[in-house]
């Protein structure tokens, strides 16, 4: 209960006058966002700026600064700071094009602005996402001063406060740079779009349609679970929001029908974590993946479809697995929606989901896609009088997408600092080259160290924040050892995604098991244990990366998937130990074994491996068979 009080902190209750105005300034800025996304013109830096501006007003008005402040309205100090943001978006507007000019020589002013802006996005960090994440970009910050005195292989140039300054506010190096376009542009407009979506109720439409499919199969509400969590999460893109929403569904559910607490909080959280690395969202990282690589988005996103579906197929045979070795049934019929009556009610709601996916499959940028989605949304929820959407509908999307776009755009200015000083140091390089060193050139090796980076980095931070942090320190190494980039990203932003399960932090677990009212710690081991496929599939397309899509053709990719289905299937054998009848402890080693094989990419390993599972695969169908015989 404790952790739940601390969050509820960070949030104002605003009433009356002041609800009033700061509903109508994210109304503003939510209109503002879609004009220059849809149809304005303007200058990039520009419009980082217009976007950072209004996004850290919203947090200096919504968020208060520390426990005691007021839950009820902004202070003083929180109207100054909010002020102080938009003068500086306004003084960048004005100046900018005389500081192009001038060949970037900055007067006093211009230093001034850059002092207080890096001040507020500090601030502004600090309560949105605390202190962990604030205290490393400020590291960051200050070793672009201090370089000239840093230890061994740490140590650079050293560059003076004015270059710090310009780079940092000024130009696209800094915090106005690519994390911060990200989120202006197509991140904002896909929370939009969630926020439009959400209005229309159509969790509840994805919770009904994973209930129709699966609810009557044996451990049927763990398998609503899994569908919910992987539909919700295409769009929501954060673990916490998923296991919020569905978890208060399906977590009562599982355990009404005889799931353990622990073991249904930890379901609930994996399921949710696979959500971020469900297409064609993806926690918004895919996004700056795209421009970080410079790849088109929808090739992104096709990269990112198999391991998803993978990630979820070992999860959906673990919980069948544990479903038949506990005995557990389904949900009676009478107690399920019926799948024509969900579509015939709702079932119109999934079409700008369809809508979206199909234009960026087709080659269109995010942002038309995302635009397309949510003119979609307001014209197809017209359909049903239950999901059509009044103005007061349409105002709260507006002020919901802009207070939810605010966190993740106070995350890309944070993070900014780092970009910057990985630009100017070449830190991430060194980190890189350390890495491969201590590996002595031993891409196993490697890559466990880059994992082991990843998840350590990645703990406690938002999506985006793990993906930018994580790639820009682990990935490098792995790009040296030969992996192709778009493979090594993949990889640290699978373990970096997965630091959310794994203890001590384990925020989506613990947030799991706040709501199945079980111990905190034992949900989040079981999570981890559910959660293998996460830790298992980037060494997969580390070594595989047809699974990714790269060097495409479709034997090659046949095979692999099918080398990786029945090595996470054999690792789903292995944790629940049961297949058809109880395994012994040998048994479950022999699967492990089995994985091994088939996770490496010589053939040998491969063919062996598969003969293995056919072998252990048949024995506890004979142990079965044998069994029946001595009953009869």
């Amino acid at each position: 209960m404790e952790k739940v009080e601390k969050n509820e902190i960070k949030f104002r209750t605003l009433s009356g006058k002041i609800g009033s105005l700061v509903l109508i300034f994210c109304v503003i800025t939510s209109i503002i966002h879609i004009w220059y996304n849809s149809f304005g013109l303007i200058d990039i830096l520009k419009k980082n700026s217009i976007h950072l501006s209004l996004m850290m007003g919203i947090i200096f008005l919504t968020r208060p600064a520390f426990r005691r402040s007021p839950k009820d309205k902004p202070s003083i100090i929180d109207w100054i700071l909010f002020f102080l943001t938009i003068t500086c978006g306004i003084y960048f507007l004005v100046v900018y094009n005389r500081f192009v000019n001038s060949v970037m020589q900055p007067n006093l002013l211009d230093m001034i602005y850059g002092i207080i802006l890096l001040a507020l996005i500090i601030e502004g960090s600090r309560r949105t996402v605390g202190i962990p994440l604030t205290l490393l970009s400020v590291i960051f910050l200050i070793y672009i001063y201090f370089g000239p005195y840093m230890p061994g292989i740490f140590i650079h140039q050293g560059f003076n406060l004015k270059r710090i300054l310009i780079r940092m506010s000024f130009t696209s190096e800094g915090v106005l740079g690519i994390a911060i376009m990200i989120s202006a542009s197509y991140v904002f407009m896909f929370i939009l779009f969630g926020s439009f979506l959400k209005v229309t109720k159509a969790s509840d439409f994805f919770n009904d349609i994973a209930s129709a499919l699966t609810g009557q199969s044996r451990g049927g509400p763990a398998k609503i679970a899994i569908v919910a969590s992987a539909l919700t999460g295409t769009i929501s893109g954060s673990s916490q929001a998923n296991v919020a929403t569905t978890g208060s569904f399906t977590i009562p559910l599982m355990k009404s029908l005889g799931y353990k607490p622990y073991f249904a909080g930890a379901v609930e959280a994996i399921a949710s974590t696979g959500g971020i690395l469900m297409p064609p969202v993806m926690g918004a990282a895919a996004f700056i993946m795209s421009s970080y690589l410079g790849i088109p988005y929808n090739k992104i996103m096709i990269a990112g479809l198999t391991p998803a579906i993978l990630y979820y197929f070992t999860l959906y045979h673990m919980v069948d697995l544990g479903a038949l070795k506990w005995g557990l049934s389904g949900v009676s019929k009478d107690k399920l929606p019926l799948i024509k009556e969900v579509l015939l009610d709702k079932g119109h709601l999934i079409i700008p989901l369809v809508l979206i996916i199909f234009f960026l499959v087709i080659g269109y940028s995010p942002l038309i896609a995302a635009f397309i989605g949510i003119v979609s949304v307001l014209i197809v929820s017209s359909f049903r009088k239950n999901t059509r959407l009044s103005i007061k509908d349409i105002i709260f999307a507006l002020n919901e997408g802009a207070r939810n776009a605010a966190p993740i755009a106070m995350i890309c200015g944070i993070v900014g600092f780092i970009i910057g000083s990985v630009g100017m140091t070449g830190i991430g390089q060194i980190i890189g080259n350390s890495i491969v060193r201590l590996a002595e050139g031993n891409l196993f090796l490697t890559a466990f160290l880059c994992m082991i980076t990843a998840i350590i980095l990645g703990m406690g931070l938002p999506g985006v924040a793990c993906y930018i942090v994580t790639t820009t320190i682990a990935a490098p190494a792995l790009v040296m050892m030969g992996i192709p980039r778009i493979s090594a990203h993949f990889f640290a932003f699978y373990f970096g995604t997965m630091s959310a399960v794994i203890p001590p932090v384990a925020l989506t677990s613990f947030t799991a098991a706040t709501i199945a009212k079980a111990n905190p710690n034992k949900t989040a081991l079981t999570g981890l244990a559910l959660g293998s496929a996460g830790l298992l599939l980037p060494y997969m397309f580390i070594y595989n990366p047809v699974l990714l899509f790269i060097n495409f053709n479709w034997l090659n990719y046949l095979y692999s998937l099918l080398c990786a289905a029945v090595g996470l299937y054999s690792i789903s054998v292995l944790i629940i130990g049961y297949l058809k009848v109880k395994l012994t402890m040998l048994e479950r080693v022999y699967f492990g074994v089995v994985a091994i094989l088939l996770i490496n990419p010589i053939l040998t390993s491969r063919v062996v491996g598969l003969i293995m599972f056919g072998m252990f695969f048949v024995v506890p169908l004979i142990k079965r068979y044998k069994g029946r015989l001595k009953e009869i």
